[in-house]
C-alpha cells in the first residue's frame, strides 16, 4: 500500500499520516485559537462588564460622596449659622447688660453730681450769706465808730447784727436790729425779724437783701420792718440813726410832757418827716453812686457832691427848725445850725 501522496501544486510527495496529522493539528489549532479567542472575548467582555460596573460603582460612590459633601456643607453652614446666632445672642446679652450697667453708672453719677451741685449751691449761698453779714458788720463799724456793733453768735436765735446807737456823750439812744439775706425773697423773713426785734427790745429792725421784693428799688417800710437793698444800707442807717438820736433827745427834754410827745409822734409818723428822711437817703445814695463813678465823671464830681451836700444841709436845717418849733426851742443849741447873727431861721421868720 502506498502511504505517500504527491502534492498537486508542488509535486512533493507527502506521507499520508503526516498530512492527516498536520491537518488535524491545524484544525485543532484553529479550534484552540477560536476557543481561546472566545474565552478571551468572554473574559474581556466580563472584564469590561466588571469595569463598567466598577466605574458605575465609582461614579455612584462619587455621587454619594458629593451628596455627603453637600449635606455636610449644609450641616456645617447650619452649624456655623447657629454658632453665629448664639454668639450674636450672647454678645447682645452681654452688650445689653453692659449698656444697662453703663446707664446705671451714668444715672448714679448724675444723681451724685446733682447732689454735689446742691451741696455746693447751699454751701455757696451760706458762704455768700456769711460774707454779706461780715460786710454789713464791718460797714456799720466803719460808718458809726461811736456805736456799739454786736454780732449775734452762730447758733444763737436772733438777727445778724445789733447796733446800739450812742450819742457823743456815750449815752444809749436806741437799738437797730440788722438782718442780711442773700437768697430769693421770702415774706417769712419779716415775721421772723419782728420776733427777733421784740426779743431784743430794739426800736427799729432793718432787713438788708440782695434780691428785693417786686417794686422795691431802694428801700421801703414793710410790715413794721425796714427793707433795703444792700447799696442803700448806709444812707438808710444814717437816717434811722439820726432819727433815734433826736428822738432820744426829745424824750429827755419832754419827760412828763405827753402833749409834746403826741405832737412829736404825729410829726415822726407824718408824711413830712418821711419826705425828709427820703431826701436824706436819696442824697446819700446819689453821693454813693457819684463816688462809684468818679473815675469816669471826675470833672463834674465836685459840682455834683456840692449840690447833694447842699441838699443835705438844707434838709438838716429844715428838720432842725421843725424840731425846734415842736419843742418850743428846748433843744440844746448847735452853733453850726445857727445863722451868723446868732439867730436861727425860726427867729428870722
Amino acid at each position: 500500500m502506498n502511504n505517500h501522496i504527491k502534492c498537486p501544486k508542488c509535486g512533493k510527495e507527502i506521507v499520508i499520516a503526516e498530512a492527516i496529522r498536520a491537518e488535524v493539528e491545524s484544525d485543532l489549532k484553529k479550534d484552540i485559537e477560536s476557543s481561546i479567542r472566545n474565552e478571551a472575548e468572554v473574559e474581556v467582555g466580563q472584564a469590561k462588564k466588571e469595569l463598567a460596573e466598577s466605574l458605575s460603582l465609582i461614579r455612584e460612590l462619587k455621587n454619594k460622596d458629593k451628596d455627603r459633601e453637600v449635606e455636610m456643607q449644609k450641616r456645617l453652614t447650619m452649624e456655623e449659622e447657629k454658632i453665629k446666632f448664639e454668639a450674636l445672642k450672647t454678645y447682645r446679652e452681654e452688650h445689653e447688660l453692659k449698656e444697662q450697667e453703663k446707664e446705671k453708672i451714668i444715672a448714679d453719677l448724675k444723681k451724685d453730681l446733682e447732689a454735689a451741685q446742691r451741696k455746693a449751691t447751699q454751701g455757696s449761698q451760706q458762704t455768700q450769706g456769711e460774707v454779706m453779714e461780715l460786710e454789713l458788720e464791718e460797714m456799720l463799724r466803719r460808718e458809726f465808730p461811736d456805736d456799739e456793733i454786736s454780732e449775734v453768735k452762730k447758733g444763737v436765735r436772733g438777727a445778724d447784727v445789733t447796733q446800739t446807737v450812742k450819742d457823743k456823750m456815750g449815752r444809749t439812744c436806741g437799738r437797730i436790729l440788722w438782718e442780711s439775706k442773700n437768697a430769693q425773697w421770702s415774706e417769712g423773713w419779716l415775721a421772723k425779724l419782728r420776733d427777733d426785734q421784740r426779743e431784743a427790745k430794739a426800736e427799729l429792725a432793718v432787713l438788708v437783701v440782695e434780691n428785693a421784693p417786686e417794686g422795691v428799688t431802694t428801700f421801703t417800710y414793710r410790715d413794721r420792718v425796714w427793707v433795703t437793698k444792700r447799696k442803700f444800707a448806709v444812707p438808710l442807717a444814717l437816717a434811722l440813726r439820726f432819727d433815734l438820736v433826736h428822738l432820744y433827745f426829745e424824750k429827755m427834754s419832754n419827760v412828763g410832757k405827753d402833749e409834746k410827745m403826741e405832737v412829736l409822734y404825729q410829726y415822726l409818723t407824718g408824711s413830712e418827716f418821711k419826705h425828709r428822711i427820703e431826701a436824706i437817703v436819696d442824697a446819700f445814695s446819689n453821693l454813693q453812686e457819684t463816688v462809684e463813678k468818679e473815675k469816669r465823671y471826675f470833672s463834674v464830681k465836685w459840682a455834683r457832691e456840692e449840690k447833694e451836700i447842699r441838699k443835705i444841709i438844707d434838709s438838716t436845717h429844715g428838720m432842725w427848725g421843725d424840731l425846734q418849733a415842736v419843742t418850743n426851742r428846748s433843744l440844746p443849741s448847735i452853733k453850726s445850725l445857727e445863722l451868723e447873727g446868732g439867730e436861727d431861721k425860726d427867729q428870722i421868720s
